[in-house]
């Protein structure tokens, strides 16, 4: 992949768990190596088809000093998501920062972090049957979308579906989005979670009604086995309430344990269920 390299960008900020840290501040040096394609701007001579370094060094100047950490390791996080955020293009970053003066009391040349980190795909199966449903959908999804960690990318249509499991209930609205997300598997269910919580969903009744429903259905094409999350959501195949919608966006996305088409799997459903 084709990289942007910022080597020791020097800026003085109020970083450190020693008060005197803060207060005082001290000089650092921040690397950036930043994989995106260049393809376009090599073929255009366009500077809108990159990234205008420049301004990036800038902004990343202002966003160090906006916050004052205990941590370095928390400094690099905040800087590599919101260079992730800020410039959509930019696939994977790598942010190091040293720290040369470091109140250690022996002499060395610095200390340093180092992160990396990138954009990934995830599928998130979205459903409503209690209240406005509707305005519960947009309400989620403008809670995913307004974090800092995440990105809604695609929403498919929305279905009327029967319920299934416990049937005394009202129809639902089911839908799918396609969410770039910098959350690690388990950190975006606990957030999806926390979504579900803030729009009052109450777990009462096994599969029975809710006012928001949020799954992760698909993250890039991870395959796991833990009890918190499975991914691919194990019962995705077996539901056309979630292929549907996921078929809208992602028709051509190949499940990593069926190795199928997600079309194809709707297809075969379609055949023997009716949402």
């Amino acid at each position: 992949m084709d990289a942007i390299y910022v080597e020791d960008l020097e800026v003085y900020a109020y970083h450190g768990v020693n008060q005197a840290e803060k207060d005082m501040g001290q000089r650092f040096l921040i690397s950036l190596q930043i994989f995106l394609n260049l393809s376009e701007a090599g073929k255009s001579d366009d500077l809108s088809k990159t990234i205008n370094y420049a301004r990036l060094c800038c902004e990343v100047e202002e966003e160090f000093k906006r916050e004052k950490y205990d941590l370095i390791e928390k400094a690099a996080e905040s800087l590599a998501n919101f260079i992730l955020k800020k410039y959509t293009a930019i696939e994977k970053v790598t942010v190091k920062i040293k720290k040369p003066w470091a109140p250690i009391g022996k002499p060395l040349k610095w200390v340093a972090v180092e992160i990396n980190r990138c954009w990934h795909t995830a599928y998130i199966s979205i459903g409503s049957n209690l209240g406005d449903k509707e305005k519960n959908i947009r309400d989620a999804i403008d809670i995913i979308d307004s974090s800092p960690y995440n990105n809604v990318a695609k929403i498919s249509k929305l279905y009327e579906t029967k319920p299934v499991g416990y049937l005394d209930q009202d129809n639902f609205l089911n839908g799918a989005l396609e969410v770039k997300t910098l959350m690690e598997p388990r950190d975006l269910m606990d957030f999806l979670l926390e979504v579900e919580k803030q729009l009052k969903r109450e777990r009462i009744i096994k599969w029975g009604p809710r006012t928001i429903d949020l799954d992760v259905i698909l993250y890039d094409n991870l395959v796991t086995s833990e009890e918190k999350i499975i991914i691919p959501h194990p019962r995705m195949h077996e539901r056309l309430f979630v292929l549907k919608p996921l078929s809208d966006i992602a028709p051509y996305v190949i499940h990593p344990v069926l190795n199928d088409r997600i079309i194809n799997l709707t297809h075969e459903l379609e055949k023997t269920q009716e949402l």
